[in-house]
């Protein structure tokens, strides 16, 4: 998976958490927070992947001279 889709991915995972835990908690609903901050959590690991994916590439471009 390319960086991007990795960032892309990240940030709508995230966006999907906090809706489930915003909903969760206006519904009393403890699973349905609980699940949203698992979605947001893995959208966060997603984004520094992809955040790491570039930093790796920069590092190389940098020793190669490109």
């Amino acid at each position: 998976m390319s960086s991007t889709t990795d960032k892309l991915k990240g940030l709508a995972n995230e966006a999907v958490g906090n809706i489930k835990q915003g909903i969760g908690n206006a519904t009393n609903n403890d699973k349905l927070v609980a699940e949203g901050k698992a979605q947001e959590l893995k959208g966060e690991t997603q984004k520094t992947v992809g955040e790491a994916k570039d930093g790796v590439k920069n590092v190389a471009d940098k020793i190669t001279g490109r």
